[in-house]
């Protein structure tokens, strides 16, 4: 398995308890297709460099995991049509 980290940019403009849902969404699709979960990251409000969706503020996740390379094509493809996703990317990380 290879380690992994998922960029989650938030909707602002949701409660507190919806964006915690959006987040255990997040964990828990991970889980579904073979993840562990070593860390969340909450970096809180930031300013985007650029308007999404008429938003210029977002709240950032940075999720770190391990998983094998064939989870990561559908936990994309999920992470895609989930609501009050701004956007997402997940990167492998370096072994180093």
């Amino acid at each position: 398995m290879s380690k992994y980290e998922l960029a989650v940019v938030v909707n602002a403009q949701i409660d507190d308890d919806a964006r915690t849902a959006v987040v255990d969404n997040c964990k828990a699709l991970v889980e579904r297709f073979g993840g562990k979960i070593a860390n969340v990251d909450d970096w809180g409000k930031k300013k985007l460099a650029y308007e999404i969706q008429k938003m210029d503020e977002a709240y950032y996740y940075f999720i770190q995991f391990e998983a094998e390379g064939s989870a990561i094509a559908e936990i994309e493809n999920r992470m895609r049509i989930m609501d009050n996703v701004l956007r997402y990317l997940c990167v492998k990380q370096d072994e180093a």
